[in-house]
């Protein structure tokens, strides 16, 4: 008997030290879930009420209630989701024939009966833009709508708009709409100048067609340029996002936790995964001011070609240019556009480039930024290297020609 009382005794702490086991790994647990996934205690809290103040000071755990029953994504969803849209454009394509169906080679065996294809097709594209006043004007990408013959614009509510399209910015990529609508939601827009790396980022649109889908993620970086991402066309800086933007984002909003829009969804890096871009808000609103008033955007004009120099770069243009590079810091032209402002002012190739307005420059980006942040007619001074001269020399900016787009400055 003596021996089944001590068998028990044992067992009842076994069972004891066990249970106390497996509370300890339950807590554990449970810690590791809340400490891996802090999405879900992500608030504001100086806007927090006394009762959550005391919850939280009492060792209480928050629950996903924040505002009805949802979480700041939710609340961020249901406020900004009806100003969302999608943008449906329809362009007519001229297609001709290959040149190939004219070699007389193919002539001599098909005669006349060489395949014609229509000389007209009529092509549709999709994407995604946001209200940004009651009077119904959408901020959208030029590529979603440009040379579109016609524009509808898809309310979340159901209801269907034609869209005229006020202007179209292909520097920027930027244009805004015009639909007539009563009661229309409109997107509050925030400030793209305060954006802090690791900021919670929202971006809502209609991806690959599927309406009114949101992806969440953080600001990745800000500052990226346009060179840096493939797109050097464009006089841009870019916000990058991990938050997923697929074809169809484009032109739809990235918000912040309040609602506000930060940026426009733009561009995707092909075969990258976890990389998105976005215009700022901040430089999207200017230029969509006055595309609402002008119809176009006038950029300032430099006219010239650069690039910057480095050990490698030397190195090149020493080898199969003829330049004569050693020490030389700064960016250097290699090409003067003929009639271009900078012509005019009598810049040439091989000067090197190394301050604006006593300003350093290091490479063509920064030449950029100064040169687009300025006004068309206002002078630049430029302090230049020429061979063994130190030479400054003001340069008045002009208009960027139209047909010169693609060109850097």
């Amino acid at each position: 008997m003596k021996n089944n009382s001590s068998i028990r005794d044992y067992l009842k702490k076994a069972t004891t030290c066990t249970s106390l086991l497996l509370l300890g790994a339950s807590i554990g647990v449970g810690v590791n879930y809340l400490v891996n996934t802090p999405q879900l205690f992500a608030r504001n809290t100086e806007n927090t009420t006394l009762q959550e103040r005391e919850s939280l000071a009492s060792g209480k755990l928050p629950t996903l209630a924040d505002d009805g029953n949802s979480n700041f994504v939710s609340k961020v969803v249901r406020e900004v989701g009806p100003a969302v849209v999608r943008i449906n454009a329809q362009r007519t394509v001229t297609n001709q024939n290959s040149p190939a169906f004219n070699d007389p080679f193919f002539r001599q065996f098909f005669g006349n009966q060489i395949p014609q294809t229509p000389q007209e097709e009529i092509q549709q594209g999709t994407g995604s833009g946001f209200i940004i006043s009651d009077d119904g004007k959408i901020l959208t990408n030029a590529h979603v709508v440009e040379g579109a013959t016609q524009v509808t614009v898809n309310l979340k509510d159901g209801r269907v708009l034609d869209g005229k399209v006020l202007g179209v910015d292909s520097l920027t990529d930027l244009a805004v709409i015009q639909v007539n609508g009563e009661n229309l939601p409109v997107a509050q827009l925030g400030n793209s100048d305060n954006l802090v790396i690791g900021e919670w980022a929202i971006a809502i649109g209609n991806p690959l067609g599927l309406d009114n889908t949101v992806t969440t993620g953080i600001i990745s970086a800000t500052g990226r340029s346009s060179s840096q991402i493939g797109v050097g066309d464009k006089r841009l800086d870019f916000i990058q996002t991990d938050a997923a933007i697929n074809p169809g984002n484009s032109g739809g909003p990235l918000l912040n936790v309040n609602g506000e829009v930060i940026a426009i969804n733009t561009a995707i890096i092909k075969n990258a995964q976890g990389l998105g871009f976005a215009i700022p808000i901040n430089r999207a609103s200017e230029i969509a001011e006055k595309l609402i008033t002008q119809g176009k955007v006038d950029h300032p004009y430099l006219g010239i070609a650069m690039v910057t120099l480095n050990e490698q770069t030397k190195q090149q243009l020493n080898q199969n240019e003829g330049f004569n590079l050693t020490n030389e810091e700064g960016v250097l032209i290699v090409k003067v556009v003929p009639n271009s402002p900078a012509a005019q002012a009598g810049l040439k190739s091989g000067d090197i480039i190394q301050s604006i307005e006593g300003e350093k420059m290091a490479d063509p980006s920064q030449i950029q930024k100064k040169v687009e942040s300025s006004q068309v007619g206002s002078d630049l001074t430029l302090n230049l290297q020429r061979e063994k001269q130190s030479l400054k020399i003001p340069v008045t900016l002009g208009i960027l020609p139209t047909t010169n787009q693609a060109q850097p400055q």
